[in-house]
């Protein structure tokens, strides 16, 4: 359990932004001293990844031409550097998802995001919750950070403003040998909203809201932490059908 002491609170105005468009931006989510030693532990991680037996390390896109891979991303990653478990961004983070949810939200699972430099690939337009049971209501929320500036020339976050307002859209695999998913219909992209934001900073976003990050073209890597938030799923009395799940759809 953190001992640290909460430092950022939304004001009312970013309350009512995020729950009519479904995201929102915040310039600082921690300190400068945390965000550089984030980073050497973001990268320590991602030299030497673990998680492969546990199914934590997974490819969002597949490698390049030459071998190289595109998205990784490794699920969990407080299982590998515990020193991630009690950091104020983690603090300030729960503070928020919990004045966005109410006060019983908690913890829903974290991964971070690597797209190295010159080759890292976009994250295609998807809702979060169509990873997530079917049989089940969501209500929960990303808390995405970057751990150096986020541009639009490294793959900031971008946004469909009210897109969580509409059920979860239908899905598609983007590769058999890929574990991402990908909006099956057309995103109305000349609605989307860029977010860039500094080192430190965040996007928070509702999880059913349409969301993409473009490739990284800069000569660094783009690192990104994803905290993620919820309330207790809720059972329906009927299921919805995420065919894309199923494992035919997969082959």
């Amino acid at each position: 359990m953190t001992t640290t002491e909460v430092t950022v609170r939304l004001r009312p105005d970013q309350l009512e932004a995020f729950h009519r468009d479904g995201f929102l931006a915040l310039d600082a989510l921690t300190t400068r001293t945390e965000v550089e030693s984030l980073r050497g532990v973001y990268d320590r991680l991602f030299e030497r990844p673990g998680g492969y037996a546990e199914g934590d390390q997974l490819a969002l896109s597949r490698p390049d031409e030459a071998g190289r891979e595109t998205l990784p991303q490794i699920l969990n990653p407080e299982k590998y550097a515990p020193e991630l478990a009690d950091t104020l961004a983690r603090t300030n983070a729960l503070a928020i998802a919990r004045q966005l949810l109410g006060p019983p939200a908690d913890r829903a699972g974290d991964h971070a995001i690597m797209k190295p430099p010159g080759h890292g690939v976009a994250t295609p337009w998807h809702q979060d919750e169509a990873y997530w049971s079917s049989a089940h209501s969501h209500s929960a929320l990303s808390v995405w950070m970057p751990l150096q500036e986020a541009t639009l020339d490294n793959g900031c976050m971008w946004f469909v403003p009210g897109s969580h307002d509409h059920d979860v859209r239908p899905h598609r695999l983007v590769d058999p040998d890929a574990h991402a998913l990908e909006v099956a219909e057309d995103v109305p992209t000349t609605e989307a909203v860029a977010c860039p934001i500094p080192a430190g900073g965040c996007t928070i976003h509702h999880c059913r809201t349409l969301h993409y990050a473009g490739p990284n073209h800069s000569a660094a890597p783009r690192r990104a932490l994803i905290m993620g938030f919820q309330l207790p799923p809720r059972p329906l009395a009927e299921a919805r059908d995420f065919f894309w799940q199923r494992p035919e759809w997969h082959s």
